[in-house]
């Protein structure tokens, strides 16, 4: 059964919008490719995969824009070229080497863990947040930034039950960020 890992990056005071962080640099993006290559698929909910898409996604052109720089592209290539499930009862279509998730949630999400494969991972704020009340998350990963946002999305708001964790990996970046990766506590039967 492969894993399901939630990734996001948050700031010290909690919140995961995607603009309330710092700007990602060289070391950071080096780690988020390197998760990124341990997944084998992407599961989105609408609105993460369609600004990952307009983010990532690899022009027609075969040329990345011009915002972008040379040591993104690893990022960008993984991110393009990974399989990707999209949750949404909205979209009637995706491409993007993506194919949309329907019907009961936690069904659907049980089957694509027990494909084979090294992980799943899933971003955004809506969706984990159901995951993470359903007990379908086998790891968490965050990258703490060292900033005070103030205002934004926070980390899992709402989740109906405390999730207890242990801490399995920690990496401190020059950035002062931190990434810290947690398992869940499971409760022995």
């Amino acid at each position: 059964m492969r894993p399901l890992r939630y990734a996001i990056n948050v700031t010290l005071d909690g919140c995961v919008h995607h603009e309330a962080g710092v700007a990602p640099d060289e070391e950071s993006m080096r780690y988020w490719t390197a998760e990124m290559e341990r997944a084998d698929a992407q599961l989105f909910g609408r609105v993460t995969y369609q600004m990952m898409e307009s983010a990532w996604r690899e022009p027609a052109s075969g040329e990345w824009p011009d915002w972008m720089r040379e040591w993104e592209i690893p990022f960008a290539r993984a991110i393009d070229r990974t399989k990707k499930y999209v949750v949404s009862s909205t979209l009637t279509d995706v491409d993007w080497n993506a194919e949309l998730v329907r019907g009961d949630l936690r069904h659907a999400v049980e089957q694509l863990k027990q494909q084979s494969g090294e992980g799943l991972t899933v971003g955004g704020v809506t969706l984990p947040l159901a995951l993470a009340d359903m007990g379908l998350i086998d790891e968490y990963v965050f990258v703490v930034q060292p900033v005070l946002a103030g205002h934004g999305p926070t980390l899992l708001a709402g989740l109906r039950e405390r999730l207890q964790l242990e801490l399995v990996d920690r990496r401190e970046f020059g950035s002062g960020a931190v990434a810290q990766r947690y398992r869940p506590v499971r409760s022995q039967p």
